[in-house]
């Protein structure tokens, strides 16, 4: 992977936040976050505030037991960690392995929703993108959309977003070498929108996600016709 990769890419705190919670950021980039967070109080915020709006997705899901192998590797892992836990507990912001393992918390939290709404046992691999998905004026991240060839588009909201009377939110999706937007659907507030990929064009990275305001019944055009009300891009995520 070149320097250029590896830096931490040029977002918003909200932005940046969301692909750190979902997992999306490179090892080298996740240690420039964390060593952010011990002065930057408004990025520590902006994902303590994803960590939330992740989390409480997980109660509308049913609980699903562990195997008892899986029990006997927790405890092998917290015996053998244990010594150093202790030794740099003062430090708990610099602890690499608790922020992916809250991080991969609230990646399992969406996954777990999306399943569940879709009427599958929720044991799914990662998707292969993520998008976040926030306002094009002051960065509010409200939806994430996870993507895969094989499994199809997910739009999940993460905080609740208003629609005026008589408008309606519709789902759009371009990449770079497409002649023009594709309607993936209208969505209702507060709903996951599962769309399939078999008529699509295959997925790419830095693809555009984006939710146009339209009138009711949707956009008379092939191409958002109302404002942008969220917009961003994917990266690959497996």
């Amino acid at each position: 992977m070149s320097e250029k990769q590896d830096k931490i890419p040029d977002l918003d705190v909200q932005t940046l936040a969301g692909e750190y919670v979902l997992g999306t950021l490179t090892a080298k980039q996740r240690v420039e976050v964390q060593e952010r967070l011990i002065h930057d109080l408004a990025l520590r915020k902006a994902i303590d505030g994803w960590r939330s709006r992740l989390l409480t997705l997980t109660e509308l899901a049913e609980p699903q037991k562990a195997p008892p192998r899986l029990w006997g590797r927790i405890d092998r892992n917290r015996a053998a960690g244990k010594p150093q836990r202790q030794k740099r507990r003062h430090q708990w912001w610099d602890n690499a392995g608790l922020w992916r393992g809250l991080a991969g918390i609230g990646l399992a939290a969406a996954v777990v929703l999306t399943t569940q709404l879709m009427g599958k046992i929720p044991t799914p691999p990662a998707p292969a993108y993520l998008a976040v998905l926030a306002t094009p004026e002051n960065h509010a991240a409200s939806w994430v959309v996870q993507a895969s060839n094989l499994r199809g588009i997910q739009l999940v909201p993460v905080d609740k977003v208003e629609v005026p009377l008589g408008k309606v939110l519709q789902f759009w999706t371009q990449a770079d070498d497409w002649e023009g937007p594709i309607s993936l659907g209208l969505v209702a507030p507060g709903q996951t929108l599962n769309v399939p990929t078999d008529r699509l064009p295959p997925l790419q990275p830095n693809q555009t996600f984006e939710l146009s305001l339209e009138k009711a019944g949707g956009s008379p055009t092939n191409k958002p016709s109302g404002p942008i009300q969220f917009v961003g891009k994917t990266v690959k995520a497996g």
